[in-house]
C-alpha cells in the first residue's frame, strides 16, 4: 500500500541506490586504473595553477605559442628542481634508513632502562615494538618513493598540461555551441574554476613559505636532508590540519637520532612557529572564510583519496573534495550533500 500511495519516495530511494551503486563502480574503476588517473589529475591541477599566468601573457599580446612555451619552461624548471631534490635525497635517505632505525631503537632502549630504574612498571612487550618509532621513517621513505615514481612520468604530465592549456581558452566557446542555454553550465564551470584556482594559488604561496622557512630552520640546526623535509612541508601543507603534523614527524625523529632530545624539541618548536604564522595567521587572511569543509570531511577525504589514488591522492584530497562540493552546491537536488560536506560555520 505504501508503494502505491507514495511513488515519489520510492523513486527517490531508487535513484539514491542507483547513484550509490554508480559511485562504487566508478570508485573501483578509478582505483583499478590509478596509474592512468594519477598523472591526469596531477596534470589537471598543474594546468589550473598555470592557467592564470598563461592567460595573463596572452592578454599582454604575447603569442599563444610563446606564452605556452614560457609556462612550460617554468614547469620544467620547477619540476626538475623537485625531481633532483627528491631523487638524490630519497636514495640517500633509503640507504641510511637502517642506520637511523638502529640508533632510534638504541635510544628507545635507553629510555626504557631509565624509566625502569625510576620505578615505572613497563609492559612485557619491548617499548621499541609497542611504540614503533621507526615506522614513521619507513612510511615517509615509502611515500617519497611512490612520489618519485609519479614524477618519473614527466613527459606524459607535461604533454597533458600543454593540451589542457590549449583547450582551456576555447572551452567556453565549445559550451556555447554545444548547448542551447549554456549560461548555467558556464556559470558553474566559472565558479568551480575560480574557486579551485584561487585555492591552489593561495595554498601554493603559503606552502612555499612554509617549506622555505622549515628548510632554513633545519639547515641551521644541522638536521640531515633539510631540503627534502622542506619539500615535504611544502607538499603536505596542501593537506589541512594533519599535513603539517605528518611533515614534522621525520624531521623531529632525525633531530632525536642525531643530537638528542634538545634538538628534537628545537625542531618541534620551529615547526610549530612556522605553521602557526603561515597556517593560523597568514592563510586565513588570504583565504577569507576558508574552504568551507568540515574537519571530519577533510580527514575522511584524505583517507579515501589516499586509498583510491595513493600519495598523490592524499595531496589532492582537499581540491578534489572541494570540487565535488562546489559541483554539488550548483544543483538544487544535490545541494543538501554540499551542506553536509561543509563546516558548521558556513553562512
Amino acid at each position: 500500500m505504501a508503494s502505491e500511495n507514495n511513488p515519489t519516495s520510492i523513486s527517490r530511494s531508487g535513484r539514491l541506490l542507483i547513484n550509490c551503486a554508480a559511485f562504487v563502480v566508478v570508485t573501483a574503476g578509478i582505483r583499478a586504473a590509478n596509474s592512468l588517473f594519477v598523472p591526469f589529475l596531477l596534470s589537471l591541477f598543474i594546468a589550473i595553477i598555470c592557467l592564470s599566468p598563461y592567460l595573463w601573457l596572452q592578454k599582454r599580446k604575447v603569442p599563444t605559442g610563446v606564452a605556452l612555451l614560457l609556462v612550460i619552461l617554468g614547469i620544467l624548471a620547477i619540476g626538475s628542481t623537485i625531481g633532483t631534490v627528491v631523487g638524490a635525497s630519497v636514495n640517500s635517505f633509503a640507504n641510511n634508513l637502517p642506520r637511523y632505525s638502529a640508533i632510534l631503537r638504541e635510544k628507545t632502549l635507553l629510555i626504557t632502562e631509565l624509566m625502569a630504574n625510576a620505578g615505572f612498571k613497563l609492559p612485557s612487550v619491548p617499548l621499541t615494538e609497542t611504540l614503533g618509532l621507526d615506522e614513521p621513517l619507513q612510511l615517509i621513505g615509502g611515500f617519497l618513493g611512490a612520489l618519485g615514481k609519479v614524477l618519473s612520468n614527466t613527459v606524459l604530465i607535461i604533454l597533458t598540461v600543454v593540451f589542457i592549456l590549449l583547450e582551456a581558452s576555447s572551452f567556453p566557446a565549445k559550451l556555447r555551441v554545444a548547448f542551447q542555454s549554456p549560461e548555467t553550465s558556464l556559470n558553474n564551470f566559472d565558479k568551480v574554476h575560480e574557486n579551485i584556482k584561487r585555492y591552489m594559488a593561495l595554498k601554493t604561496l603559503v606552502s612555499l613559505g612554509t617549506g622555505f622557512f622549515v628548510a632554513i630552520w633545519l639547515l641551521i640546526l644541522g638536521i640531515d636532508y633539510p631540503l627534502l623535509w622542506g619539500l615535504m612541508a611544502f607538499l603536505l601543507n596542501y593537506i589541512p590540519n594533519i599535513g603539517s603534523i605528518i611533515a614534522a614527524v621525520p624531521a623531529v625523529l632525525l633531530g632525536l637520532i642525531q643530537y638528542g632530545f634538545g634538538s628534537a624539541l628545537l625542531v618541534t618548536g620551529g615547526y610549530l612557529v612556522v605553521n602557526f604564522v603561515f597556517g593560523n595567521m597568514l592563510e586565513p587572511r588570504l583565504m577569507g572564510r576558508g574552504l568551507g569543509l568540515s574537519t571530519l570531511v577533510v580527514f575522511l577525504s584524505l583517507v579515501f583519496w589516499g586509498w583510491v589514488l595513493g600519495p598523490v591522492g592524499m595531496l589532492l584530497s582537499v581540491p578534489l573534495t572541494m570540487t565535488a562540493k562546489i559541483a554539488l552546491d550548483s544543483n538544487e537536488d544535490t545541494r543538501w550533500l554540499a551542506i553536509m560536506l561543509g563546516s558548521s560555520k558556513q553562512p
